[in-house]
């Protein structure tokens, strides 16, 4: 790990040092809400700032209220960034969501740099159904740890890849009974991030030469650099299922409508 990735990594191990490692069964028993999919769906992702992008939250659209455009258009689940340093993110921001999203029965993913398993449930405790884990920070014994630990809380895990060494990780990790079972539920999923974390420059043309070694039989999701209906046919014409949005919808002057037109151009091309 280097530059950015490295930084993300580093200050969130300090965070996670500092959370209060005492659950209680209420805190961890809260309902999660599952995925719901067809074929081919969004998660329509709410965030402050895009360090690549900038200040994302100008047209003032509430956080509530942004959480239930997404919903009104049809996304199978909603990420929240909760990354604090560079992303303007919290905790508070993805409880805020998670109330307008359970009454919907749409699933809350927190989307974040997580290292430690106390982080899932803390995850957990704050509402979230499902949580992202980005291969490149964790070594084999730590991602299967922190895999185990979120099926163990019942949530869903969307676990990223940017280098095709960790997507190779991944297709190794389903291999193994256990987690191959998980993904058949949709409770693993992977995806392709087209963003390098290390330099966060964007490789538009990754999702297409990462198809090919996708997993079979297992949801995958396009992320970033998605903008368009065009891009979401173009996603599942390379094999991916879904696709997160985020920059896009936090601009767009009509999320839902957004997120309405991507879900018909993807599954007009999936097959």
């Amino acid at each position: 790990m280097s530059d950015f990735l490295e930084k993300m990594a580093t200050l969130s191990a300090a965070r996670a040092a500092s959370v209060n490692r005492t659950f209680t069964s209420e805190n961890l028993d809260r309902p999660v809400c599952a995925l719901r999919l067809d074929r081919f769906d969004v998660i329509a992702e709410i965030k402050n700032r895009s360090p690549a992008e900038g200040e994302l939250t100008g047209n003032a659209i509430a956080r509530a209220d942004r959480a239930q455009l997404y919903v009104d258009g049809g996304a199978a689940a909603i990420s929240v960034l909760t990354e604090p340093d560079r992303f303007d993110g919290a905790l508070s921001h993805l409880e805020e969501v998670v109330a307008i999203a359970a009454v919907n029965d749409v699933p809350v993913l927190r989307k974040d740099f997580l290292v430690d398993t106390v982080q899932i449930l803390e995850s957990r405790a704050a509402g979230a159904s499902g949580v992202l884990l980005i291969a490149s920070i964790l070594d084999d014994r730590k991602l299967l740890s922190m895999l185990d630990c979120a099926f163990e809380h019942d949530l869903f895990v969307l676990l990223e890849s940017f280098e095709e060494g960790d997507l190779d990780r991944s297709v190794q990790v389903l291999r193994q009974p256990k987690y191959s079972e998980q993904a058949a539920r949709q409770k693993l999923l992977v995806g392709v991030n087209t963003r390098n974390l290390r330099t966060l420059a964007v490789d538009p043309l990754r999702l297409r030469k990462y198809g090919p070694h996708l997993p079979a039989g297992v949801t995958c999701v396009a992320e970033s650099g998605q903008y368009t209906a065009e891009d979401a046919a173009s996603a599942a014409e390379w094999g991916y299922q879904m696709t997160l949005v985020g920059t896009a919808l936090m601009r767009s002057p009509d999320p839902a409508k957004l997120i309405s037109d991507m879900l018909a151009a993807g599954r007009d091309k999936s097959p």
